[in-house]
């Protein structure tokens, strides 16, 4: 089965208003820079992102979030975004803060079918208001439920042809365990490879996972915040 479509833009069209979308990426690593782009253009709206961070202001989420079209956000870490930060003050935007670990291990539930897991991390804190909670061994735990999403956007280094992937280094991120839990997966990569052709043994996401797959014409190598050592 050929999964290949030729543009960002033809793969968002699916998408309508209200959906939710993962977003793999750390910072500015590993992004789907190019679906990113293509939903901005379509005006896509109400949408619930699932991001580990929002982008910053030109870049990433950050271009959704100006425009207006993000009615919800659910991440770990927001501190480089200013409009992301306007909007949160004003309440003008929903927001779910979940710790890394957790936000990571509940959309691995996700896509294994796990209905739930104890962790003790939030427990005591305004992350456990609502939730079970279970002494294990003395300490205290709190019942995280799975995140899905109806859209994932991942980035890889290189797909074949079927929509499997590999992942370079840090780029990997969060992107292998968003593709498992979507119910439709998206995938831009910098190389695109005849079927066949990567071996079985680099493959990090299976074809399975991935409904669509095209090459990005082009990719920035941004840095989040350089630093600069005077010596």
């Amino acid at each position: 089965m050929n999964k290949v479509l030729a543009t960002a833009d033809e793969a968002v069209a699916v998408i309508p208003d209200g959906a939710s979308i993962m977003m793999g990426g750390f910072g500015l690593c590993g992004i789907p820079e190019h679906l990113i782009a293509a939903l901005g253009r379509r005006g896509t709206k109400n949408l619930t992102i699932i991001s580990n961070n929002a982008g910053v202001d030109d870049y990433g989420v950050g271009p959704l979030l100006k425009a207006r079209q993000v009615r919800k956000m659910i991440s770990t870490y927001v501190g480089e975004n200013k409009e992301f930060e306007r909007q949160f003050l004003q309440k003008e935007i929903e927001v779910e803060l979940v710790p890394q670990g957790t936000f990571s291990e509940r959309m691995r539930a996700a896509g294994a079918g796990i209905g739930g897991f104890f962790t003790p991390t939030g427990a005591g804190t305004l992350i456990a208001e609502g939730k079970e909670s279970r002494v294990i061994d003395g300490r205290t735990y709190i019942l995280e439920g799975p995140l899905a999403a109806d859209f994932a956007f991942v980035k890889a280094w290189k797909g074949d042809r079927v929509g499997n992937l590999v992942y370079r280094k840090t780029a990997r991120n969060f992107n292998p365990v968003m593709a498992t839990a979507a119910r439709h997966t998206i995938a831009e990569v910098e190389h695109l490879v005849d079927a066949g052709t990567i071996d079985p043994d680099a493959i990090v996401t299976p074809g399975i996972f991935v409904m669509r797959v095209f090459q990005g014409p082009g990719y920035q190598k941004r840095i989040e915040k350089r630093t600069i050592s005077h010596g």
